[in-house]
């Protein structure tokens, strides 16, 4: 496989490695804000930028847009994002230079590029045998440019153009590299069957300019195979190039478990006739003993809150919103919805289950995990019996949450009424000084929570706000959901019939999108490997656990939330005693 053509105008940069595997790339990017930009085998040769951020490396394709040959403009745009560039250099220094987030899900910043050391290799099977080329060469140790932005107009210069930034006094081109490109993820399915569900640009040639790529990172789920997953990274995936002959040898990563789910269901949508729904059916997953709980706990543990704050402390915003938005998805039996539960319930997924007499189970385990996760992000804010500043930080991270997870971001309703249910509680809300010093030291997460959040929370609890796929990969459905279930809608007559027509309304169109509403959400979760324990610690049955303790938890839900109000009712007096 060869270095693409476009490579002419930046294979001279010190950041750009050529073809290099990705274990390769990982081992030299050592600290948070190194990057390195690299050919990738699996993509067709195509530039990935490799960066380290917040202790992972992260990958992101830079997709390639060919433009029709014209005089005084470039056959192609490179783009990572929105924005397109006339080269990639002029990608890279925008992005470097202005420190710009490389997506907004991950929030990574490339900011050091780590300087090749060796001369560019052509093709990824120079470097396939032990007794090749590059095995020959010593490895010779890496040299990195200054930690400015400035620095990229430096690197690859001698060492008396640029003093004191270790750059060798030999040519770029005449330093031998080692390095090989082997595959992004495992290969086991191909990629063919989902070629036509993702709409990037593939490198080739075209008539005209393809569709955008989403704003958000794609990314990837392990299988439901039953095995552990990984710590893994942002790998933003592709389909194979057109025109690539059958049996090539090129390996393609494996697809997730809910492509091959759309598959089946794709198969079965052929022959698929009314089936009567056979028994309720839950989607969350069995209480089995959590790594982080075990078999049995107290209500509360400090042990395991102390555990819990510094792993959402090593996870920024938009990671754990695709965190809370996998759960969420699985919880609404949106993603990972299997053949004999769709055979169950006699439809695909649970946006449709519970618009239905039989969908009463699943309507009532959504209202209480929304109530659930509420209580635990009150308890993150009130269980600060520390300084003042810390409790306006934790209200701060309670509000970039809600922002990593409004319509255009994750796109998590549900999980976003969450979090603003948890801020909006009497308990919370009632903390004058606390708000007070949320506004002097985080004056922009105030603003947002007062001009945009609440405004957003206020249309969704009436039946209207965003509900497309579009920017929505999981939509609310509380309103439908309580009003199914038999709660009278406050107001007058007029109003309150009015927002029940509007309400069964938007449940109707809720069930009729459900396939688009999942393709959605697998497009923001495509090539995301979630963290084992923050994952097990945004389901219901940990939450359930981790606040009512393992004997309190078998408790009816009246009960359980009856006394938990209590218990954030003390929290809050001793925190800010009323005068």
């Amino acid at each position: 496989m060869q270095v693409p053509q476009d490579g002419e105008d930046f294979a001279d940069q010190p950041w750009y490695h050529g073809p290099l595997s990705r274990q390769k790339a990982e081992a030299l990017l050592q600290q948070d804000g190194d990057f390195l930009v690299r050919a990738s085998k699996s993509r067709g040769g195509h530039p990935v930028i490799s960066c380290r951020w917040r202790g992972s490396v992260l990958h992101f394709e830079v997709f390639r847009v060919a433009l029709r040959p014209r005089p005084g403009r470039p056959t192609a745009l490179f783009q990572l994002e929105d924005e397109r560039f006339p080269s990639l250099p002029a990608l890279v220094r925008s992005y470097v230079t202005g420190q710009r987030t490389l997506s907004q899900a991950t929030g990574a910043v490339a900011s050091r590029p780590v300087t090749r050391q060796g001369p560019i290799r052509r093709s990824f099977s120079e470097d396939t045998f032990p007794d090749g080329p590059a095995w020959t060469e010593p490895l010779r140790a890496r040299k990195r440019s200054d930690s400015q932005p400035a620095g990229l107009e430096h690197m690859g210069q001698p060492t008396e153009d640029h003093p004191g930034s270790g750059a060798s006094t030999m040519p770029a081109s005449a330093l031998p590299r080692t390095g090989s490109d082997s595959v992004l993820l495992k290969v086991s399915v191909p990629l063919g069957s989902i070629a036509d569900s993702l709409r990037a640009s593939d490198g080739q040639l075209h008539a005209k300019a393809p569709t955008k790529p989403p704003r958000t990172s794609l990314l990837m789920l392990p299988d439901a195979s039953g095995r552990p997953p990984t710590y893994c990274e942002l790998v933003p995936r592709v389909p194979r190039v057109q025109g690539t002959p059958p049996g090539h040898s090129c390996p393609e990563p494996e697809a997730p478990w809910w492509e091959a789910e759309e598959e089946e269901e794709e198969e079965e949508e052929e022959n698929r006739c009314f089936a009567r729904p056979q028994a309720e059916v839950s989607f969350g997953p069995p209480d089995n003993p959590f790594c982080l709980l075990g078999s049995q706990n107290r209500p509360l543990e400090t042990e395991v809150l102390h555990t819990l704050h510094g792993l959402f402390l090593e996870h920024h915003p938009g990671s754990t919103a695709l965190h809370l938005l996998l759960v969420d998805c699985q919880a609404t039996g949106l993603l990972g919805v299997t053949k004999a539960q769709r055979g169950a319930m006699g439809v695909a997924s649970g946006l449709e289950l519970l618009t239905l007499p039989h969908g009463h189970r699943l309507r009532l385990e959504l209202l209480e995990r929304l109530e659930t996760l509420a209580l635990a992000g009150a308890l993150a804010v009130l269980g600060f019996a520390g300084p003042l500043e810390e409790r306006a930080a934790a209200l701060r991270g309670l509000v970039e949450l809600a922002l990593a997870l409004r319509p255009g971001a994750a796109g998590d309703l549900p999980g976003l009424a969450a979090v603003m249910g948890a801020l909006l509680m009497p308990q919370v809300s009632r903390l004058e000084r606390t708000w007070r010093q949320l506004r002097r030291s985080h004056t922009e997460a105030a603003l947002a929570f007062e001009q945009e959040l609440k405004p957003l929370m206020r249309a969704l609890d009436e039946g209207a706000g965003p509900c497309d796929p579009g920017e929505v990969a999981l939509p609310y459905v509380a309103p439908a959901v309580r009003l199914l279930e038999g709660e009278e809608l406050p107001g007058p007559l007029d109003e309150s019939c009015e927002r029940l027509l509007r309400t069964l309304h938007r449940a109707r169109l809720l069930a009729r999108d459900a396939p688009r509403f999942r393709e959605a959400a697998a497009r923001r979760l495509r090539g995301f490997r979630p963290h084992p324990e923050l994952r097990e610690a945004l389901t219901t049955g940990f939450l359930r656990r981790l606040l009512w303790g393992s004997r309190g938890a078998g408790a009816p839900w009246a009960t359980r939330l009856e006394k938990f109000q209590r218990v954030l009712s003390v929290l809050s007096q001793r925190l800010e005693p009323d005068h």
